[in-house]
This record gives C-alpha cells, structure tokens and sequence, in this order.
C-alpha cells in the first residue's frame, strides 16, 4: 500500500547495545540444571587427570562438553562454534576449550595397557572382549551416580524404579571401529534406563562387535549393588 503512513513513529537508536547475545537461548537454564546438581563439584572430586594448574579445570571441560552435546555438538571442532559465541562464555563463566585442548583432554579417558591387558586374557573360542575401565572413566561414573543420588533424593515420591538394560549401536566409521552385527561399523555400549525417569541409570562402553549376552553380568551388579542401594537409602 504505497503512499499510506505509518500508524506509529519507529524510532531506531544507532548506537549498538552492550548487552552479550547467543544463539542458543535455552544455553542458561542447561548450565543452571548441570549445577544444581553438583556437576562440576563432583567432577572436581573424581576425575583428576591435570598435572598442572594452569588452563580450565576438570570439572570445566566437563561442564564444556556436556554443554556441546546438549546443544547438538558432533565432534570437538564444534567447541569453535561455542568458542565464538560471546553469550555462551557470560553464561559459563570462562571460554570453552579449544578443539584441540578438549581432545588432549579426553585422549587421558583411554589406555592402551588396559586394551592390551584385554586381548591377552581374550578366550580361543572368542574375537570381541570389554577391557576394563581406565581410572578417569571410572570416576566419571562416580560423577553419574552423585547426579543419580541427588534426581532420587529430590523425587522422593518415584517409588519404583524399573531398570531397562540393552545394548545400542552407534555407527561409527573410525578405523578401529568393529563391525557390529547389523554390518555397519561402529560401537554397541550397554545402558541402563530407569524407566519411570527416563534417567541413564549406568553405561558400559563396548566396541561394534560385543554382543548384548556377553558379560551382561557387569552392568547388573554395578546397576543393583551401587545405584538403586543409594536410592533406597537417600
């Protein structure tokens, strides 16, 4: 409708805001959640990987890295795009690590004497096998269960808690991924899901080619002597 004015006047300041922005709205109320309940505060007390003081610290690239999963991060190149991001670092608090910090970082979660030790204990009659987990895995599993104490202390009236085990294959197509049997590559780890919570109870990392049966025995005696005990008592 060429020629008809305006009804109200717009008025446009040209001077540019100071306030910090981010694309990812829901980026605060992740990191609030991640911190009520004690996230980085447990993972402060059980993974214990730097050698050194200066840098982020462990439960910050922890924190880091849930955060690029939550919001849809694929590899640790995408910790550029959080990097970038002046809003994502008011809401941290510090910058995210780089790309290449996070996976010197995450390379300490693996041992090659562990898988060594795996494959020398391998049976004749098998070719798949579940090494034992290093001490930073295992202390991300504290890190779990602390999370699992406080959601069932918290929702006290959840009296029942039905634990759904099974297997699940993530594609994968790194060199050492095995071949799952499905006929892709890739890893098939073991999780535990209370149901009624839909709440990741415990996991087991397993690489492509180790079936659900083998060895289900682990993460049922981690699941029932360790989490569900600590609910009952919380």
């Amino acid at each position: 409708m060429a020629g008809v004015p305006l009804l109200l006047p717009i008025d446009i300041d040209p001077e540019p805001i100071n306030e910090k922005l981010t694309a990812w709205a829901g980026a605060a109320l992740l990191v609030q959640a991640i911190r009520s309940l004690d996230v980085p505060g447990s993972a402060a007390r059980h993974v214990q990987i730097k050698q050194r003081q200066r840098g982020l610290s462990e439960s910050e690239y922890v924190e880091s890295l849930v955060v690029l999963h939550a919001l849809g991060g694929d590899c640790v190149d995408d910790l550029n795009r959080l990097r970038e991001d002046a809003g994502i670092q008011e809401v941290l608090g510090y910058a995210p690590p780089s790309p290449e910090a996070a996976r010197k970082f995450l390379n300490h979660f693996h041992e090659d004497a562990l898988i060594e030790q795996a494959q020398q204990a391998l049976a004749l009659e098998r070719s798949s096998y579940i090494p034992q987990e290093s001490a930073p895995l295992a202390g991300l599993g504290e890190v779990n269960r602390d999370v699992i104490g406080i959601i069932g202390r918290r929702c006290g009236e959840q009296k029942i808690a039905t634990v759904d085990q099974d297997s699940t294959i993530i594609e994968s197509w790194k060199q050492q991924a095995q071949r799952t049997y499905e006929g892709c590559t890739g890893y098939q780890p073991m999780l535990a899901l209370w149901a009624e919570m839909d709440l990741v109870l415990a996991d087991e990392f397993r690489d492509g080619n180790v079936p659900a049966i083998q060895e289900p025995g682990l993460a049922s005696r981690l699941i029932l002597a360790q989490k569900l005990q600590r609910l009952s008592n919380g």
